[in-house]
């Protein structure tokens, strides 16, 4: 399993916005194939800050099967202009599986 680690940091005044449009987004990715769960958490110290974990079966579930696909198009439109500055995505798995 892979997991799916992104900082977002949202532009000013945009959270709650945000996050309404992510409970439209999450139908989206979670109906993907080889998407296992996702959790979006919210910053305590920083406002307007969250990181999103998304578990997929594999990388290229997400690489390929999801970014590639036409269901990303509606994502990245719901939720790509809220991004300042734009997220790094990285890649992590278990320490017994390297």
């Amino acid at each position: 399993m892979i997991l799916e680690v992104a900082i977002l940091n949202i532009k000013v005044g945009l959270s709650t916005e945000f996050e309404i449009s992510f409970k439209k987004a999450e139908k989206i990715i979670s109906s993907m194939k080889g998407y296992v769960s996702h959790q979006l958490k919210k910053c305590v110290e920083q406002d307007d800050k969250y990181i999103l974990l998304v578990n997929w079966e594999t990388i290229e579930d997400h690489e390929i099967g999801f970014r590639q696909s036409e269901e990303y198009l509606q994502w990245k439109a719901l939720l790509h202009h809220f991004y300042e500055p734009f997220p790094t995505v990285e890649h992590y798995k278990l320490v017994e599986e390297l």
